[in-house]
């Protein structure tokens, strides 16, 4: 395999761009090598500059449900733009796409669309502030709910990845207001109520965390955070950026019975352009501007391509869809994981519906944060680099989740198990 135009690409890329990238985890820093860079996308291959074709299991980290360049969002947007890139007034993609999510997903009466999921996040818990006039919210270590100022503490995704789970150039006054707690464990949260329960306006969670990997929420922990919001009259807010119609027809609200007060949404609502959205009940959403006071606004928010994209992705999604996702996805989990077992790697796997996570350990349960930074990196390098140079596009980090799509098929994925049998059995 040869990448001479992407090294080449890269290096100029460095020159005028910080690390060549616009989004940090693209750099491979802690995969080694060069990033590709991608000429084209189809169904479920990427093809780079070099003429290599790719698997791909990132699926643009998550949007790409349908695979690359579906024929119907693309005959969308083709005529969507035909009539205007950005108006910045209201247009009736934008009210198709809130009516087809509030029909969805149980727990969102009102919803407002913005440009991206840090956006939908910081609003989020401004909106969470303003309903309870309280200044702390909790988050849970390892959890990513994007670059925003008091979020960036012991935050997951490329903040992992790159060793730098808190950024400079964040005053400490910005993230005082910000409690941690351990994913999956219900004490952990107790103690943080116990002494500020009357000032925390919130708990935000991803409901399955995404950006440490992927973990699943143990029984009784979603259940107990709803409890101690009910109790101490905070908001609580489910981060579904990235789970939000991947992992079910109401994302992850699909796989319990927990109801959120506040839902963050992106990538798959905006079929492959940029997107973000909050929703929630309407009393609280009626506190936005111009009803209310909390103020929130982007010029580009409701963008009528973006728009078109979503609602035409969740067109194609429906209950039968997510079942067949589900088996592919568990097909290639317990694919992967029968083959490590074969060959005596410590490995264990994580799915749901259209998402997995893979870890490279002893350990037989991982749970939380602390669990995964005692992974063995050095073998999910291998492993990464090995799957990558025979065609197999993974996340470069072992800190991110994997991605299904319709798209991929019995055959793509026995092939995809073929050649990370090859790989298992070299690193035994």
């Amino acid at each position: 395999m040869k990448i001479i135009q992407s090294e080449k690409d890269f290096k100029l890329a460095q020159k005028y761009i910080p690390g060549g990238v616009n989004s940090p985890v693209r750099a491979f820093k802690a995969v080694g090598g060069t990033p590709r860079f991608i000429a084209s996308a189809k169904g479920a291959y990427l093809t780079d500059v070099d003429g290599n074709e790719y698997i791909d299991y990132v699926g643009s980290w998550g949007p790409m449900i349908l695979g690359h360049a579906h024929p119907a969002v693309v005959s969308a947007v083709k005529n969507a733009v035909e009539n205007g890139l950005s108006f910045g007034a209201p247009c009736e993609a934008e009210t198709s796409l809130a009516k087809e999510i509030c029909s969805r997903v149980d727990s969102i009466e009102k919803i407002r669309m913005v440009n991206s999921g840090t956006e939908a996040v910081m609003t989020a818990i401004r909106l969470a502030r303003g309903a309870t006039s309280r200044d702390k919210i909790v988050k849970f270590e390892g959890c990513y709910h994007g670059h925003a100022d008091s979020l960036l503490v012991k935050a997951g995704s490329g903040a992992l990845t790159h060793g730098t789970p808190s950024s400079p150039g964040i005053p400490s006054d910005f993230t005082k207001h910000t409690l941690i707690a351990e994913f999956n464990n219900l004490h952990s949260v107790q103690k943080l109520f116990d002494t500020d329960g009357d000032q925390i306006a919130a708990i935000i969670i991803e409901p399955i965390a995404g950006n440490m990997n992927m973990l699943l929420p143990e029984p009784g922990f979603l259940e107990g955070l709803r409890a101690l919001c009910d109790q101490y009259k905070s908001i609580l807010i489910f981060d579904e950026v990235m789970t939000g119609f991947r992992v079910g027809y109401q994302g992850a609200q699909s796989l319990t019975k927990v109801k959120p007060d506040l839902t963050t949404l992106g990538k798959i609502i905006g079929g492959g352009m940029p997107v973000g959205a909050i929703g929630g009940r309407t009393d609280l959403m009626d506190l936005l501007s111009p009803i209310g006071s909390v103020y929130q606004a982007g010029t580009l928010s409701g963008n009528p391509v973006a728009m078109t994209a979503g609602l035409v992705t969740l067109q194609q999604l429906n209950k039968q869809t997510y079942e067949q996702l589900k088996l592919n996805t568990k097909k290639l989990a317990t694919g992967l994981q029968a083959l490590a077992n074969q060959f005596n790697i410590p490995f264990l796997i994580h799915d749901a519906a259209g998402m997995f996570g893979f870890f490279f350990t002893t350990a037989e349960k991982i749970s939380a944060y602390s669990h995964i930074i005692k992974c063995n990196m050095q073998h999910f390098h291998t492993f990464f680099n090995g799957m990558l140079n025979a065609g197999v596009y993974l996340a470069p980090s072992a800190y991110e989740a994997g991605f299904v799509s319709i798209v991929h098929t019995d055959e793509i994925i026995s092939k995809t198990l073929d050649i990370a049998e090859h790989l298992f059995q070299k690193m035994r």
